[in-house]
């Protein structure tokens, strides 16, 4: 009996039989070049190797559903996997926003730890409450650059025209002083070409793909201290698994594990390709300090932090949870 889990899940889970052989859709946003295809794919090799009769198909570049519009199909069971930032279902779960929030990462091994403490914990619980688990924990990096000067503290920000990654970090650098001008990562080259930008906060990969380097003199890579830190996560429509026989969970959880390994590693070597590509074409390197990271923090609590606490029921203690880890 060959299966769609996504219509079938619920009735085998209710009988108790055997899943047997089952197609999974995976969708994400990215091209198949991407770090975050590459950790789907490594799940769906290593099941596929593990023969327990469960194919998982990719749909990459936004081929199945659009880039923010995956979270609310996971949940209703219409999608069985997805990689996302999981700030975009912020709407849904306003404790989602935590997962992009200035100065609550420092750097990757502090997100690891993250990703095993109780504050994760509370965030897998309110998907639990939408029908989602986690498969795959992961969380990319980034930084600023700057057509003139270069940025590790809140008054380097004072008087630029900014492009912030999230909403939240839109307030933090508004807080510094700068002003604020919206775009896609796709549109910062031009805007900085025209003198539209003075400055920007992207991520690692983007700050390379949209060669970024060609119009700015400095840059602030991730590096033992940084801002920008997304969470986005491999995720699973809950029933779909319990769904799933023994053998096909464990299977699917083995090939996490594996993936989430690579994902942390390439994660860390995507930062420091991004520092040698902006120091070979001649930009000038800047690394944040441990008091550069602790001021932008002190300005997080007053901007960013005041907002997401006064907007989320819960969200001291959420936040609290968050800034405990070590």
């Amino acid at each position: 009996m060959k299966i769609h889990l996504t219509l079938g899940a619920a009735a085998l889970a209710a009988t108790g039989m055997s899943a047997e052989a089952a197609d999974l859709r995976l969708s994400h946003q990215w091209s198949d070049n991407d770090v975050r295809h590459k950790v789907a794919q490594i799940v769906a090799d290593e099941v596929a190797a593990a023969d327990v009769d469960l194919d998982i198909r990719i749909f990459p570049t936004e081929s199945l559903f659009k880039a923010r519009e995956q979270y609310t199909p996971l949940s209703r069971g219409q999608l069985d996997m997805t990689v996302l930032p999981l700030s975009y279902a912020g709407g849904q779960q306003p404790a989602y926003n935590l997962t992009l929030m200035p100065g609550l990462v420092k750097n990757h091994d502090h997100a690891a730890r993250l990703n095993d403490s109780p504050f994760m914990d509370a965030i897998e619980q309110k998907m639990a409450e939408d029908d989602v688990m986690v498969l795959v924990h992961g969380y990319l990096a980034g930084g600023f650059a700057a057509t003139d000067g270069c940025i590790t503290k809140p008054e380097d920000m004072a008087g630029l025209q900014t492009r912030a990654a999230g909403k939240s970090f839109e307030q933090m650098l508004a807080g510094a002083g700068a002003s604020i001008a919206s775009m896609a990562s796709s549109e910062i080259y031009s805007a900085m070409q025209s003198g539209v930008l003075d400055a920007v906060n992207t991520s690692s990969s983007s700050f390379v793909s949209y060669r970024i380097y060609e119009q700015v003199a400095c840059y602030t890579p991730p590096g033992d201290y940084a801002l920008w830190f997304m969470y986005q996560p491999l995720l699973m429509n809950k029933s779909t698994f319990d769904g799933l026989d023994e053998a096909q969970q464990q299977a699917l959880m083995a090939a996490a594990e594996k993936a989430q390994a690579f994902y942390l590693k390439e994660a860390k070597k995507e930062d420091a390709e991004s520092r040698r590509v902006f120091s070979e074409a001649g930009v000038e390197i800047a690394d944040m300090t441990a008091e550069d990271f602790a001021a932008w923090q002190e300005l997080a609590k007053e901007t960013s932090y005041k907002a997401f606490v006064e907007e989320t029921p819960g969200g001291q203690e959420l936040l609290d949870m968050a800034l405990s880890v070590e």
